[in-house]
């Protein structure tokens, strides 16, 4: 594990649900060396001498809207489907009520009726305007900070996804955004853009790990690169999208023309049921459909769908049929299916992404950590989807020599 002493807080949007508590309990059960690093990247021998911080000592805090706790949310899974251990929950139980008392209300400003319906009275607050929300996000962040006394707070976005946001004037300077944030009951933004500009504002790093908007503004952006901050997202790449990745440039390398890739999803869990909403299943497919296409070409037809199935619950079921042409036109075919667990696919990245977060924060850097593309489906400023060409990136910059 890392050696470095900095002392680094990972404050996660949707802190309490299921990719957030994973994380959490991931977080307090490597404090107490009572699980392995499997599944963490930045453990393999290329970051090792990297002085990345070690894993166990990140401090997690957060934004929620639901009432429910981290300690609830991790006995809910454990009970509903399996995840976990009993032993490993009550090992990590006095960290996940430490980490509890960091977590604040968080924001309705702009959020869709999907959200809405999550969302719990204690839990959440409507402010007076988007941008009286990103006053008290940076005001969290801060008071976050000092009462830790941390060196870096990285703020990592993995609530429910959003539908995308009509493009709007406000969105093409920071100086015309700033004024329509100002104006009560503007939607000029949605909620990830805004706990985007809260984390800029309080001069944190911040990544979005789902299909929501973010940083994905040119004024919010602008904002970002104003104030000499980085980022990245969107949309972690932790099952299909993955495995898709890995075997669309086996085909091209072997020069065999893939005519079609049909891709069918089943889930459970709370963002299975936000994707029956159909503009926030329409973001979603906008990120999970391009790696094919972008590594073999828009000749090849490619259909991706994604069906709630409540009995699933945490468990992510996806099968993928690929046809394809190969010497004398002889058609052949490859299926695979992925089962995996949603939130325990993408809580070790989570701490991969905070702590080569860190490292970057480090180091100074600001703008897109184009090195971090390896973790997404739709990588900011990254055309490369290939799996291979992302993990060349990732190790030449923050593989430590």
């Amino acid at each position: 594990m890392g050696t470095k002493r900095d002392r680094v807080g990972l404050w996660l949007i949707g802190a309490c649900g299921g990719v957030g508590s994973a994380t959490s309990l991931g977080i307090a059960a490597l404090a107490k060396k009572s699980a392995a690093t499997t599944g963490l990247v930045s453990e393999l021998p290329p970051f090792r001498k990297a002085d990345l911080v070690d894993p166990g000592s990140l401090i997690v805090g957060g934004h929620e809207i639901r009432s429910e706790t981290l300690l609830a949310a991790v006995q809910g899974a454990h009970a509903r489907a399996g995840l976990f251990d009993e032993r490993l929950i009550r090992l990590a139980t006095p960290r996940l009520r430490a980490f509890q008392r960091n977590i604040r209300p968080g924001i309705l400003c702009g959020s869709g009726r999907a959200v809405d319906a999550l969302a719990d009275s204690g839990r959440s607050k409507r402010d007076r305007s988007p941008a009286a929300a990103i006053e008290r996000i940076a005001a969290d962040l801060n008071a976050f900070r000092k009462r830790h006394r941390l060196d870096h707070v990285i703020v990592i976005h993995v609530a429910s996804a959003e539908p995308r946001i009509a493009r709007s004037p406000a969105h093409g300077t920071y100086r015309k955004l700033e004024r329509a944030l100002a104006r009560s009951g503007s939607a000029v933004l949605p909620p990830s853009s805004l706990y985007a500009l809260g984390a800029f504002e309080a001069g944190c790093p911040f990544i979005n790990f789902t299909s929501s908007t973010g940083v994905d503004i040119p004024s919010v952006r602008e904002r970002a690169d104003q104030l000499g901050l980085p980022y990245m997202g969107r949309d972690g790449k932790t099952g299909e999208t993955l495995v898709k990745s890995v075997l669309a440039p086996m085909f091209a390398m072997r020069n065999l023309s893939v005519l079609s890739w049909v891709g069918q999803n089943i889930l459970g869990n709370r963002d299975g049921a936000n994707l029956t909403d159909a503009r926030v299943r329409a973001a979603k497919m906008r990120t999970k459909d391009k790696t094919v296409s972008s590594i073999l070409g828009k000749s090849t037809t490619t259909r991706v769908s994604i069906d709630y199935v409540p009995s699933l619950d945490d468990w992510k079921v996806a099968w993928d049929f690929i046809h394809f042409e190969g010497f004398l036109g002889t058609r052949m075919s490859l299926q695979f299916t992925w089962h995996g667990s949603d939130s325990l696919l993408a809580a070790p990245l989570i701490i991969d992404l905070a702590r080569l977060a860190a490292l970057a924060c480090r180091s100074g850097a600001s703008g897109p950590m184009r090195h971090l593309a390896y973790f997404f489906k739709d990588p900011m400023d990254v055309p490369e989807k290939d799996l291979f060409t992302q993990w060349g990136m990732l190790v030449g910059h923050a593989g430590g020599g």
